[in-house]
C-alpha cells in the first residue's frame, strides 16, 4: 500500500482539489484508494458527499488517528491513501509526512505562496521526507514555453532543494466545473486540457512512488 500526503502550511493552494483528482486515478480494480480527510474545513468531505458513490472511499479523520486508520487500511487491502491535511496545524501535517510514502506540497507560483512554501519544505526535510512540489493554479500556456512567473517560480523552488513536477497544472474552469458535480476533469471532460495536465501530474506521482518502494 502506498501513502500521498498533500500538504503546505498555506491555505488555498489547492490541496484538496488535488486530493480529490488525484484519488480517482489512484483507484485501482482490485486495489481501491482511499481517502483521509484531516482538515477541519472538511472541502474533501463536500466534495465526496456531492459525489453520491462512496467511491474512493473517504474517511473523516484527527491526525491523531492516522496510525491506525493507516494500518486497518492495509488489512482491508487498499492499494493507495491520499491524505488532506490543514494548513496552519503543524503537528497535523507533520503525521501526515510521518505516515507518508511521498509528500506533496502544492503551491501557486505567486512571490507570496512561494514564501510561505519554504516552510512546508522545512517541516519534510525535518523527518527525512524529500517532498514533490507541484505548481498549481498557474497561468496557462500560450505556446511551447511556460508562462514567466510559473519558469520562475520553478527555479525559486528548486533554489529552495525541493524537487519539482514537472508538470504544473493551468487554473482552468474545468476544474471548478467537475467539482461542483462531484467529479474530475478526468471524469467530466476527459478530453480537455486540465484533465491531460492532471494525468501527467498523475504519472509523476506513479514514478516518484515507485522510485520510493526500490528505494527502500
Amino acid at each position: 500500500m502506498q501513502v500521498i500526503a498533500i500538504t503546505s502550511r498555506k491555505g488555498g493552494v489547492g490541496k484538496s482539489t488535488l486530493a480529490m483528482h488525484l484519488s480517482v486515478l489512484a483507484a485501482q480494480a482490485d486495489r481501491p484508494a482511499l481517502l483521509l480527510d484531516i482538515d477541519p474545513q472538511r472541502s474533501l468531505t463536500w466534495w465526496h458527499q456531492i459525489r453520491g458513490p462512496d467511491e474512493p472511499k473517504l474517511i473523516e479523520a484527527d491526525a491523531r488517528e492516522l496510525p491506525e486508520l493507516v494500518e486497518a487500511a492495509r488489512r482491508e487491502g487498499f492499494g493507495r491513501i491520499i491524505i488532506d491535511t490543514p494548513p496552519h496545524a503543524e503537528d497535523s501535517i507533520l503525521g501526515a509526512m510521518r505516515a507518508a510514502d511521498l509528500v506533496l506540497v502544492p503551491t501557486r507560483p505567486g512571490p507570496l505562496d512561494l514564501a510561505a512554501v519554504a516552510s512546508t519544505l522545512d517541516l519534510a526535510k525535518r523527518i527525512g521526507k524529500a517532498p514533490l512540489a507541484v505548481l498549481n493554479h498557474c497561468p496557462a500556456r500560450t505556446g511551447s514555453a511556460e508562462p514567466s512567473i510559473v519558469a520562475e517560480a520553478r527555479a525559486a523552488l528548486i533554489e529552495m532543494g525541493a524537487t519539482v513536477a514537472a508538470t504544473a497544472l493551468a487554473n482552468r474552469v474545468a476544474m471548478s466545473h467537475a467539482i461542483l458535480t462531484g467529479s474530475t476533469v478526468n471524469e467530466h471532460e476527459p478530453d480537455g486540457k486540465a484533465a491531460a495536465e492532471v494525468a501527467a501530474l498523475w504519472q509523476e506521482v506513479e514514478a516518484a512512488l515507485s522510485a520510493e518502494g526500490k528505494a527502500r
